[in-house]
C-alpha cells in the first residue's frame, strides 16, 4: 500500500491558523475580563493551541493502515514510565494491540522572550528523549520494536526570532554553527542534531508570523528537519507497523 501523507500541507496551514487564532482569542478574552492572567500568559495558558497538529498526525495514523490503533489524547492516558523519573506526560501516544507505536511532543514559542525559552526547550527535549530511550532499553514498554519518537515546535516568525545572536564563552569556543545564528536557526540546528544523535526519529521547526491566523502561512528548512521529512518518516513508520501487524495477525 502506498504511503499516504494525508494532504499534510493544507492541514498544516489549518493547524497554524487555529494556533494563532486560539492565542488571539484567549488574549482578548483575558484582557476583556481584566484578569491578571492576560496578554501573552493568557494566550499560553489557554491550552489546546496545537490541536491541529495532533489532528494531522491522527489522520496519518488512520490513513496508513492502523485504522484500529489506540490514539490517546486525554491527560489520564498520556503517561509513560520513565527511567530517571517515575513517569512522563506526552502530548500524543499511539498504541496498537498493546504495543507502543509512537510518542509525540508538540511545542510552541512566541515572543517577546526567546532566549530563556529556547534554553528551556532544548534541555527539556534532550532530557525527555534520553529518559525515554533508557526506559525503552530497560524494557519499560515491553518487548516491542523501536517506537517512533517525534518532536515538533512552532516558533513565532518575528524580528526578534530572526535576529542574529552572539554568545560569549570565555574558556572554550562555541561550535561554529551557532555563530550569529538566530533563534529560529538554532531550533533548526537543535532539530537536526536531535535526529542525527538518534534522540528523536523526526524533529521539525516551523516558523510562522502572528498574522498567519488569517493565512496559515509557515516556513521551515529544506532538509531532514523539514515538515515533509517529519510527515513522511512518521507515515512510513505507521505503514511499516501496519504491515508487520497484518503479517502476524
Amino acid at each position: 500500500m502506498p504511503i499516504s501523507l494525508a494532504n499534510y500541507q493544507t492541514k498544516t496551514k489549518a493547524a497554524v491558523r487555529a494556533f494563532w487564532s486560539g492565542r488571539r482569542a484567549a488574549s482578548q478574552k483575558q484582557a476583556e475580563k481584566g484578569e491578571a492572567d492576560r496578554g501573552e500568559r493568557g494566550a499560553v495558558t489557554a491550552g489546546n493551541n496545537m490541536d491541529g497538529f495532533i489532528g494531522l498526525m491522527t489522520d496519518l495514523v488512520r490513513s496508513n493502515g492502523l485504522k484500529d490503533a489506540e490514539i490517546h489524547l486525554t491527560r489520564k492516558a498520556l503517561t509513560l514510565p520513565g527511567f530517571f523519573r517515575p513517569t512522563k506526560l506526552w502530548d500524543m501516544l499511539v498504541l496498537d494491540r498493546g504495543m507502543l507505536v509512537a510518542a509525540l511532543e508538540f511545542k510552541s514559542q512566541a515572543g517577546p522572550s526567546f532566549g530563556n525559552n529556547f534554553n528551556n526547550r532544548t534541555e527539556e527535549a534532550i532530557g525527555t528523549a534520553h529518559d525515554f530511550w533508557t526506559a525503552y532499553r530497560e524494557g519499560a514498554f515491553g518487548d516491542a520494536p523501536r517506537p517512533f519518537l517525534g518532536w515538533l515546535i512552532l516558533v513565532e516568525d518575528a524580528e526578534e526570532s530572526r535576529r542574529s545572536i552572539r554568545d560569549a564563552s570565555p574558556h572554550f569556543g562555541v561550535f561554529p554553527e551557532f555563530s550569529d545564528a538566530s533563534y529560529i536557526e538554532r531550533y533548526h540546528i537543535l532539530c537536526r542534531k536531535l535526529i542525527q544523535e538518534q534522540l528523536y526519529t523526526a524533529a521539525t521547526v516551523l516558523a510562522s508570523p502572528r498574522k498567519a491566523y488569517r493565512s496559515g502561512e509557515f516556513s521551515g528548512f529544506e532538509d531532514l528537519t523539514s515538515l515533509a521529512s517529519f510527515v513522511s518518516t512518521f507515515a512510513g513508520h505507521i505503514a511499516a507497523v501496519a504491515a508487520r501487524q497484518e503479517e502476524l495477525f
